[in-house]
């Protein structure tokens, strides 16, 4: 008698070993919806930033690497919960992404005091255990899975946990009725004057556009809304980006070269963002910077060779997905009602450019990507 195993179609992946993947990725993005989409990605800081002192004591006492599954992008501890099932930001920050979206339109009234963007951007709100919410997180939970199993199947020359994180917010606009992109209220769409300005937005109301100010017929869930709403409005000015950029970048990059780790730098700007959540104010967001901090040192490494001039290329590689995360959220975020993740944005675009000029041999490797 021979076992036959049945693969999944394009996955690759045994049906036992998948079925207990979408399970837990249903669990998973549902976890992400109570919780909220903020506080479940900072606990997926912690477990990275676990798992990789793991895996760091692990190689300095048996000098060896664990070896990292096709399609995954890590191993150990980081991958099969930081970046798995449970806490993975494809599954439960997706998931909670999409729950506040559907919120936003179905419960405006759970709105907290204070909270000045429309409620389906309020990624810091936990749903606690309110059954369709949780239905929501759950499904997008694993509806992002899918696509990040799918994608590294596939070979996709991004990382497809960030592709994913995007994907399923962009969907989820059109699924609860929300515009895809939004209308600009600037001179054009990178305009983040009609913030500064303190401008209300402009509902369209039959022939007539009115402000939203509360009075005349303007949908509830507009009244009192700001015409322009940028992703941090303490870190969207050019110039401030690319200086955390750059900082960001040099740190990530020093911390791979003394200690070999593609994610701790990660893990530690998302454990950061436990006081942004606390309310700590002008907290920066860094964990795409020092993501592609790490990057960028791997990268230069083979080819300069120097650890200085490493950090530097650290440090510009930081800065450029910093400036992306920002060039994107002008476009995909301040002019709809949801949260679509510019960090997800910055990191997919960049490790696309990567990948590609590493499939061509221009650089010599593409991080933690392997093609």
């Amino acid at each position: 008698m021979y076992d036959v195993v049945l693969q999944v179609p394009v996955i690759g992946m045994p049906w036992e070993e998948f079925a207990l993947l979408f399970i837990t990725a249903l669990a998973g993005g549902a976890f992400g919806a109570a919780l909220g989409a903020l506080p479940a990605f900072i606990f997926t800081g912690f477990v990275v930033f676990l798992g990789e002192g793991v895996a760091i004591l692990q190689r300095e006492l048996t000098g060896s690497v664990d070896a990292i599954p096709k399609g995954d992008i890590a191993a150990g501890i980081t991958g099969v919960i930081g970046f798995g099932a449970i806490t993975g930001p494809h599954i439960a920050f997706a998931g909670g992404v999409a729950a506040t979206a559907y919120a936003g339109k179905k419960y405006p009234d759970m709105e907290p005091d204070g909270w000045a963007y429309h409620f389906g951007k309020d990624i810091l709100y936990a749903f606690g255990t309110k059954p369709d919410i949780l239905a929501v997180g759950a499904i997008f939970g694993a509806l992002g899975m899918l696509i990040t199993r799918v994608g590294g199947a596939i070979g996709l020359p991004t990382d497809p946990i960030a592709l994913s994180v995007v994907l399923t917010a962009i969907i989820a606009r059109p699924v609860f009725g929300y515009p895809l992109v939004g209308r600009s209220a600037g001179s054009s769409i990178l305009d983040m004057t009609p913030f500064e300005n303190e401008e209300p937005r402009v509902v369209s109301t039959g022939d007539e556009e009115v402000a939203a100010d509360g009075s005349g017929e303007i949908p509830e869930e507009h009244a009192g809304r700001l015409a322009t709403e940028p992703w941090l409005p303490h870190q969207y000015k050019w110039g401030g980006v690319a200086t955390i950029g750059i900082i960001g970048g040099i740190l990530a990059g020093y911390i791979w070269i003394k200690t070999g780790s593609m994610f701790l730098g990660y893990g530690i700007s998302a454990m950061s963002l436990l006081f942004l959540n606390l309310g700590v104010e002008k907290i920066p967001v860094t964990h795409h910077i020092t993501l592609l901090g790490s990057v960028g040192a791997a990268v230069a490494m083979p080819v300069v060779g120097n650890a200085a001039v490493v950090v530097i290329v650290a440090g510009l590689s930081g800065m450029i997905c910093g400036l992306l995360g920002e060039f994107t959220q002008r476009i995909f975020y301040s002019h709809s009602g949801t949260h679509v993740d510019p960090p997800a944005m910055a990191i997919t675009i960049q490790m696309l450019a990567i990948a590609v000029l590493s499939i061509a041999g221009v650089l010599p490797n593409s991080g933690y990507l392997a093609f």
